[in-house]
């Protein structure tokens, strides 16, 4: 594998973490929001990531085989929750407000691991790039 396909497999998975941290960041900005129905409210959104290596095994042959990118953001399924507050304006006939499914521990913990897994790429960024010099500084002797 050549030392240029490693920075693109790893810029692809920096992208693809950036992607799921800006999600996260939505989620936890909107976790606190009320809607007058529960399909107005507020869904916390996963995103769900896919091989490139596949597209590599099918013979196509692209700079990021091997890598990952973003396959879809999806609408987390678990349930609105529903909170009686008559006095609010957005409360329904019933006195009702819908809160968000936002889990702020969950989005914490997906935080974290993007936080780390974007970390790990960096690594691996710094490391060829530390290969790539001492290979010129081998040539050049």
């Amino acid at each position: 594998m050549a030392l240029d396909r490693i920075f693109n497999i790893a810029g692809s998975a920096l992208n693809a973490q950036t992607i799921r941290m800006n999600t996260t960041a939505s989620n936890l900005a909107n976790s606190s929001t009320v809607a007058s129905s529960d399909k107005e409210a507020f869904r916390a959104k996963r995103t769900s990531f896919q091989s490139v290596m596949q597209d590599a095994l099918k013979g196509q042959q692209g700079p990021y085989a091997g890598g990952v990118k973003v396959k879809d953001i999806i609408s987390d399924p678990a349930p609105i929750r529903r909170m009686v507050d008559p006095g609010n304006p957005l409360a329904d006939q019933d006195g009702f407000i819908y809160m968000s499914n936002v889990n702020e521990m969950t989005e914490m913990v997906e935080m974290m691991s993007a936080s780390r897994t974007y970390q790990n790429n960096v690594e691996v960024v710094n490391t060829a790039r530390t290969l790539v010099s001492k290979t010129i500084d081998i040539i050049k002797a």
